[in-house]
């Protein structure tokens, strides 16, 4: 007698004969930890099988893994045990509340430079037009996991809004911690590539408009307005110029500016940007952890921090070293059923993404 359902024991048989019904084992034993452990063979239909397998144990409130072992593959079954976090059921709507502010009070900032001034005049109608910009693609961001996780009936929390400062970088996005395992490679890619995707469509909305309403200026006066400080460069990514060329503000003998709402946008396609590298347990990591495996997964997470600090962005890319170190990545349950053909080829089109959301070394003008 080992395991506990409800606080009363279950016999190893009822265990035994959950998993021979779904799995073809050839051989088991009882671990020191008290788990079972059961040698199968492998089967064209094994990813199936082990889902089916997965939901006859939730009834006895107990989990499985699957894992390759040299030339065998085991099935070990064990109690559930949720992830837990001491973080209060008020603290998302909080920080929503509290970053909300600091993105309304930045716009406002914005709103009043030569970028903004120009075609809305009334400072709190650009800042509230930036909000809702700002807000819309990162919470749709969240959006796009949260759905994902719903279909799969994986458990989460509410998204945790990161503040930032007003007038510099007013919201460092937002993350939402799983309660529950991902059952197999599919589910885990779902998750991580349904954010970014959401987001960018909404980035990509937000910065043609941005770019319609951003002023153009003579480019002999350029020089002038960043020596008094009144603009500032930053470096666009591919997709941001698309946007300038289609709302027609690429024009000889003028250079366009940033608005607050193509600001709202150059912030959202870094976010999608750092989210896409297949790093650690970005979005882009549980992406590259689906599709290549551990081991690569390692590979080009490094690679990914190479990249950021070439980029500039050295204390992201510190940041992804040091928690890469601590908590590397996420296992499936099923850590041996590959990943589908699609998403195998969405893995190469996410990396494309990237590439189009990087911020490239030219600048421009906000």
């Amino acid at each position: 007698m080992v395991f506990i359902e409800n606080g009363q024991p279950i016999d190893h048989n009822t265990v035994i004969s959950t998993v021979v019904k779904h799995m073809y084992v050839f051989d088991y034993y009882i671990r020191e930890d008290n788990k079972l452990e059961f040698s199968i063979k492998d089967s064209h239909t094994l990813k199936d099988d082990f889902q089916k397998l997965l939901n006859s144990l939730k009834s006895y409130e107990m989990i499985a893994t699957l894992r390759k072992n040299d030339n065998y593959l085991t099935v070990t079954v064990g109690n559930i045990s949720l992830h837990k976090t001491r973080l209060k059921d008020w603290m998302p709507i909080a920080l929503l509340v509290i970053v909300i502010g600091i993105v309304l009070y930045d716009g406002f900032l914005r709103s009043q430079t030569i970028s903004g001034e120009a075609y809305i005049k009334d400072p709190w109608e650009m800042a509230m037009i930036y909000t809702v910009s700002l807000m819309g693609i990162l919470g749709i961001h969240e959006l796009g996991h949260i759905l994902a996780a719903k279909k799969y009936k994986i458990k989460f929390t509410w998204p945790f809004f990161i503040p930032g400062f007003p007038g510099v970088f007013p919201t460092f996005g937002a993350v939402i911690f799983t309660r529950s395992h991902m059952p197999n490679r599919d589910v885990l890619f779902d998750i991580g590539f349904a954010g970014p995707i959401a987001g960018l469509i909404v980035t990509i909305v937000v910065s043609v408009y941005g770019a319609a309403i951003s002023p153009l200026i003579p480019i002999e006066q350029v020089d002038v307005l960043l020596s008094e400080s009144q603009l500032i460069k930053l470096n666009p990514s591919i997709l941001m110029l698309g946007s300038y060329f289609l709302a027609g503000k690429i024009v000889e003998g003028f250079t366009p500016l940033m608005s607050p709402i193509a600001f709202a946008a150059w912030i959202g396609f870094l976010v999608t940007f750092l989210n896409l590298l297949p790093a650690w347990q970005l979005d882009g990591g549980h992406i590259a952890r689906a599709a290549i495996g551990k081991k690569w997964h390692k590979r080009t997470t490094f690679m990914s921090i190479i990249t950021l600090a070439g980029l500039g962005y050295v204390i992201m890319a510190l940041l992804i070293l040091i928690m890469n170190s601590r908590s590397p990545d996420v296992k499936p349950l099923d850590d041996v059923s590959p990943l589908s053909k699609s998403r195998r080829n969405l893995f190469i089109i996410s990396l494309f993404l990237a590439l189009l959301c990087a911020p490239f070394p030219f600048s421009f003008n906000f």
